[in-house]
């Protein structure tokens, strides 16, 4: 519903917009303006976006189908289990609905957001047939749903694919601060809402592995600032593309000694990245043509610039105010928020620090309300209780420390 608000109040605004340019001051070029670029950016979404994106979906979506194959995706699911267990305290240890989580963050870790919706909506299927209140969310659906809307992943792919797609010369090169950023997400998420339900995350198996990765992030970013911004860069360019080949052939190698048909398992997984770039089209086309009429007719500068005024009294730098459409569209729409990040990419450039930093903001958290709307949606759950709260809060959290990172690492 809010996408529907926001697809149709884009394209009223700039319509009143240009009306008002041609009655005061008898402008007519406006007019001209937004319709000459909505019908271009129907053309890029669909000749310059989806298609390219298609070869990157196809192929990791193949590499993701062999790392399950293969078993890696079960280990994952094992090794994170005890952990995961502590958190949902209502669901039984031995409940279907562990590994379809485990999957669905599985798949979350790799980026692959297509691919982790089917886990979601089953496991949240599953957490349904223990939910005593049907009409209402549990707190193990509360858990899961507002961890999923942080967004958690190792690989930020789509923002990368898209990066390479549009140009930039080092597309990993936001790898560490998307981690960092959305691993804060996911931090300030879960202790939200395990305050929320009085879950008591003083124990050592949760102690122990949150500890752990917290320690680890705090020496990457402790060591991280005392080096030269370019050295920062080069390491962080390293690490993503040495960490995304090692996964590919991490994936390939065990799979081969596991007996597995490589290949074949490969094309069998491919085939979904073919449907899952026409499946985006639509979103793509209808979000990139109005956003297109919005930012043409000057209603994203004077949103801009109105935001840059109040941040200017404060008497900080207000470079990052050119990225925070993405920041207040991601909670709303996910596709909303790519089209922005992609908007931005192209007018900025990619390798600039608002190309950079919608890149951080898209990778720092996911989309809160559609996430509730279609997973509460699709087991009829209409009392969210605090649900949104929490990951708002969470995703504002996301924010802040996206900028904190931008700025340490790229401006």
């Amino acid at each position: 519903m809010a996408l529907n608000y926001i697809f149709v109040s884009f394209f009223v605004i700039a319509f009143v917009i240009a009306l008002l340019k041609f009655i005061l001051t008898g402008d007519v070029q406006t007019f001209k303006a937004i319709t000459e670029g909505m019908l271009e950016m129907a053309k890029v979404a669909v000749m310059d976006i989806a298609l390219p994106l298609t070869g990157v979906m196809a192929f990791f979506l193949g590499i993701l189908n062999v790392g399950e194959k293969a078993g890696i995706i079960d280990r994952l699911a094992r090794f994170i289990g005890p952990f995961f267990n502590k958190l949902f305290p209502e669901v039984p240890k031995d409940h279907p609905a562990n590994g379809q989580m485990i999957m669905n963050f599985s798949a979350n870790f790799l980026g692959l957001d297509n691919a982790a919706t089917p886990f979601g909506l089953k496991a949240m299927q599953s957490l349904q047939e223990l939910n005593p209140s049907k009409d209402t969310a549990s707190n193990a659906q509360i858990m899961f749903l507002v961890l999923h809307t942080s967004g958690l992943q190792i690989i930020p792919l789509s923002i990368i694919a898209q990066r390479a797609i549009l140009g930039a010369e080092s597309p990993s090169d936001v790898f560490i601060p998307c981690v960092v950023g959305t691993y804060v997400t996911t931090v300030v998420a879960m202790l939200i809402t395990a305050a929320w339900q009085k879950i008591n995350l003083f124990n050592r198996t949760v102690m122990l592995g949150l500890g752990s990765v917290t320690t680890v992030m705090v020496l990457i970013m402790w060591y991280l600032t005392s080096l030269p911004k370019e050295q920062i860069e080069t390491i962080s360019v390293f690490v993503g593309n040495s960490v995304l080949l090692g996964v590919v052939a991490g994936f390939l190698l065990w799979a081969m000694y596991r007996k597995v048909n490589v290949f074949e398992t490969f094309i069998e997984g491919a085939k979904g990245g073919f449907a899952t770039s026409i499946t985006i089209i639509p979103y793509l086309v209808g979000l990139l043509v109005a956003i297109s009429a919005f930012r043409t007719c000057g209603a994203m500068d004077y949103l801009i610039d109105g935001l840059k005024w109040a941040f200017s009294l404060t008497g900080m730098n207000t470079d990052f105010t050119d990225a925070l459409p993405v920041a207040l569209m991601k909670p709303l729409s996910g596709s909303g928020a790519r089209a922005l990040m992609i908007d931005a990419m192209k007018e900025f450039g990619p390798d600039s620090f608002v190309g950079r930093l919608v890149c951080i903001f898209q990778g720092s958290a996911d989309t809160t309300l559609y996430i509730v709307a279609l997973y509460f949606g699709s087991v009829g759950i209409k009392n969210t209780r605090y649900a949104i709260v929490a990951g708002l809060i969470a995703d504002f959290v996301g924010v802040l420390a996206g900028i904190w990172l931008g700025y340490l690492f790229f401006h």
